[in-house]
Formats: structure tokens, sequence, C-alpha cells
């Protein structure tokens, strides 16, 4: 698509991003209704969300708080899962790598699953050029309130959701709707293998330490396979 100014931009990203908005309004009220149930203060899990924004990663430390884990082991579980933002901010780098340090603070707090997913799929399309920066914040933006919200309103609704909906369905399918558009290469497939076989081996684990092992596994095996491509294509290149 071609745009003829930012705001354009901006409200093509709010427009393509909503749908998938709606999909993790369920796993924020699963997270706020977790939170308040375990004994945590409305203005803990508010607090403790906007630090985090990564629902993964706050769902997995509340299951951790919840089971006695380690301290050290909940902030060594949580920063492994937020590893694969690295390999999102390296991806998304060369497309807003113009960006003054004041502007790219605000981008690396806001980045979503779901941002990546459609801004990388956009940019692999033939990019955005000067246009990147607003269709990025136009994903964000809207992604980032919708969660909050959503765990604004699990945190004060509480245990007063029947547990007819089955909200917790709503959580892997929320992720598997990330996950299969995301599959476009052998690395990524190869982490999704190894990550999936990995939490499956492990999940029998002491502190929920196969999610850990799983998410460390998945990101080393897609490391691994790119730098084999590179390597290949590199011995292909030599004369």
């Amino acid at each position: 698509m071609h745009y003829t100014s930012a705001k354009h931009a901006f409200s093509d990203g709010a427009r393509a991003v909503l749908p998938l908005t709606t999909g993790v309004v369920p796993f924020g009220l699963i997270t706020g209704v977790t939170a308040v149930s375990m004994g945590m203060s409305p203005l803990d899990t508010l607090g403790m969300t906007l630090l985090f924004y990564s629902g993964s990663a706050q769902m997995v430390v509340l299951q951790l708080l919840q089971n006695g884990a380690l301290p050290l082991t909940m902030v060594a579980t949580a920063l492994v899962i937020n590893l694969r933002f690295l390999m999102y901010s390296a991806a998304l780098a060369p497309h807003l790598h113009g960006l003054p340090r004041r502007g790219s603070w605000p981008l690396a707090y806001l980045l979503s699953d779901q941002s990546f997913a459609l801004c990388s799929l956009k940019f692999g399309a033939g990019g955005l050029g000067r246009f990147a920066f607003p269709y990025y914040i136009g994903t964000a933006v809207p992604m980032w309130l919708g969660w909050n919200l959503a765990v604004m309103a699990g945190v004060y609704l509480g245990t007063g959701i029947p547990e007819s909906w089955s909200l917790g369905f709503a959580i892997p399918l929320s992720f598997l709707a990330l996950l299969v558009p995301g599959i476009r290469n052998p690395a990524t497939l190869g982490a999704a293998i190894a990550g999936g076989t990995l939490a499956v081996l492990a999940h029998g684990l002491p502190y929920n330490l196969g999610l850990l092992v799983a998410s460390v596994g998945g990101v080393s095996a897609g490391l691994a396979i790119e730098q084999l491509r590179k390597g290949a294509n590199l011995a292909a290149e030599a004369p």
C-alpha cells in the first residue's frame, strides 16, 4: 500500500492490529484474575503489568510465585522468555535505524509479538520507507492499550468471571495465531520445533523450569540454523 502521510500509515497499522488486540483480551483478563486471586493488590498488579508488558512472562512469573519458586528462577525465566525480543529488534532495526534515541526507547518498550509479526510482514513486502515509524506505532499503541485495559478489567472483575467462559483456552490460540504466520524460514521452523519438543519433554521439571529449558532450546536452535544458513550461503558465493 502506498501511504500519503504518516497519519495514513498509523491508521493502517492500527486497523491491521485491531483483530489481534481482541485476541489478547482473554489473556489479559486471566492475568488480572490470577494476580488478585493470589492476593496481589490492584496497584501491584497494574504496576507489574506496566513494568513487564509481556503477558507470557508475567503469567509464568505469577505461576512461579504461586508455586514458591526461587526469585532467581523467576527472574531468569522472565529474561529467557523475553529473549525473543532481541531477535525481533534485530529484524526490525534495519527499517527503523534512522530514529534518534528518544524515539527508539519507546519503540523498544512497545514491542510485542503482534506488532513484530505485522511489521515484519509489511517490511518484507517491500518496506515502508519513511512511514515505517508511524506504521509501527499504529500497531503498537492499540496493542499496549488493549493489553493493559484487559488486565485492569481482570483485576476489578476478579473471580466474577464465569469459568464457563473457558478463557484459558484463548491463551494458546492467541499464540498459535502468531506462531503459524511467523514460520517463514528454516530458522523459525527449527526454533518452533525445538522449543515445542523441549516444552513437552521437560514439562515435569520443578518450578516450571521446563519453560526455561524450552525457551533456551528454541532460541538456540533458531540461531544455530540461521548461522548454518549464512555459512552455506557464504560458501556458495565464494569463488
